[in-house]
């Protein structure tokens, strides 16, 4: 075994459908693991804070480790699980009350004690006082420490949490300085199948989540941090979002609507597409989602290698950025990454993309240059008159200041205040956003106008 590391971190690992995934999501105060009846429904290591006790630490929910439940996955799995458990500090190893104890429970508890780590063992769906009995069976693998819980009913969960706190080390300075520091989220999207965990593996130069040649493969949104060049990330793998007629199970629907939440509380949105098969009608209803959230965007083409190999690179990299531009013009501000996770080609170049957007974030156009800019643009090309011959009349435009100070890329709203917004045509918007990039590009941020409607001044004395 590895040294043991001096992070605050628990891993909980099982057999299948004991409710790792409830513990995870009770302890850390919210759901992040998909809970579902169906046995491995979690296949990669998903990491969350817990606070429910001081100080917080880390948890790490692990796949079903056997009875397998699915012949393709199984190994890799458990792979998972024993990574987990490498980097943990303490392991939560968690058993089904109700089942009582199984043949694989006893060899994962053989398998345990060769860790050479502390072993909490948690009998869980003990759900009503009456159930305790049914915990006093485990006593025989020998475990010096056991608790009776229930994830779904949060029955002794806090006296767990303060327990698994109490049991860690403590916390390193350094480490809690560095957590002060708010990393850039960025929600790593697309279809099945397009690449997305190899992306994120070879960034990592880690085998850090599950990729096979299935789609489907990932279903949670796995969150992964992730430190580069002195900034700190943190990439959420999602599952692919297929077309809703096409979502053939319950847990498809639900890694769906993961991978869509992962797209709002990120802070930018890398879009992969498949080079091969170039920008599909779902790549574009994905990048509609990223554009109605208001996310900042990348796009990271893979699979690059596949793409016209006999071609010299720089005519390869002129295609390629000419078909994106046409399949996804609606995001024009988007910078293009070609890379291949297969080969590990140019894929750090995501983050110089990061960079450019962070950067382009942050620049402003000063109230009197943006009003100067548009009321130029609005004399040479004036806005169209509406149905009842009225015309949009801008009366002042500023940037909307950003609301926190702590938002690592923030987005590029303008307030426009005029005469009546209605009056506005989303064809003289594009015109107006198109000014605005000419004089400052805003590379991979979504420009937005906020209206605000007021009567204009008028001349003359007051009756």
């Amino acid at each position: 075994m590895a040294g043991r590391t001096t992070n605050r971190t628990v891993a909980i690992v099982g057999r299948p459908n004991v409710g790792k995934s409830a513990l995870f999501n009770r302890l850390a105060g919210r759901r992040i693991s998909i809970v579902h009846d169906q046995p491995g429904v979690t296949r990669d290591r998903i990491a969350g804070e817990c606070e429910l006790a001081s100080p917080p630490f880390t948890m790490i929910d692990t796949g079903g480790i056997g009875s397998n439940p699915d012949d393709t996955f199984g190994p890799a799995i458990e792979q998972e699980a024993d990574i987990a458990m490498e980097s943990a500090e303490l392991i939560l190893f968690m058993v089904d009350a109700q089942d009582g104890l199984t043949p694989v429970d006893q060899a994962l508890a053989e398998y345990l004690r060769k860790a050479d780590k502390p072993v909490f063992l948690l009998t869980n769906k003990v759900d009503e006082e009456s159930h305790r009995v049914l915990a006093d069976e485990f006593a025989a693998l020998g475990f010096e420490r056991l608790f009776p819980i229930s994830a779904a009913h949060n029955r002794g969960i806090g006296h767990l949490a303060e327990q698994v706190a109490a049991a860690l080390p403590e916390p390193d300075p350094e480490a809690q300085r560095a957590k002060l520091k708010t990393p850039i989220k960025i929600a790593v999207v697309g279809r099945p199948n397009v690449g997305k965990s190899s992306l994120v593996n070879a960034l990592l130069e880690d085998e850090r989540t599950i990729v096979s040649d299935v789609a489907g493969t990932t279903r949670d949104a796995v969150d992964v941090p992730f430190s580069h060049g002195g900034m700190d990330y943190i990439f959420t793998d999602t599952a692919g979002l297929r077309s809703r007629n096409k979502q053939d199970s319950t847990v498809e629907i639900f890694s769906g609507m993961r991978s869509k939440s992962s797209i709002r509380r990120s802070d930018l949105c890398a879009l992969v597409i498949d080079a091969a098969q170039g920008g599909t009608s779902q790549d574009r209803k994905i990048a509609g989602m990223i554009g109605e959230a208001g996310k900042p965007c990348l796009v990271v083409v893979n699979k690059f290698d596949l793409y016209h190999p006999d071609a010299p690179k720089s005519d390869r990299l002129a295609a390629l950025q000419e078909e994106v531009s046409e399949q996804l013009f609606f995001l024009p501000y988007a910078p293009v990454v070609a890379a291949s996770a297969k080969t590990g080609e140019s894929v750090r170049r995501l983050f110089f993309g990061v960079e450019q957007i962070r950067k382009a974030a942050w620049e402003a156009l000063g109230t009197g240059e943006l009003n100067r800019l548009l009321q130029t643009a609005i004399a040479t090309k004036p806005p169209p008159s509406g149905k009842g011959g009225g015309r949009f009349k801008l009366l002042y435009a500023t940037m909307a200041k950003v609301q926190h100070e702590d938002r690592p890329i923030p987005v590029a709203d303008f307030i426009l205040f005029c005469n009546k917004a209605s009056l506005m045509p989303q064809s003289y918007e594009r015109y107006l956003e198109h000014q605005i990039r000419a004089a400052c590009p805003y590379t991979g941020i979504p420009i937005r106008f906020v209206y605000r409607e007021r009567a204009p001044r008028t001349r003359g004395r007051k009756p």
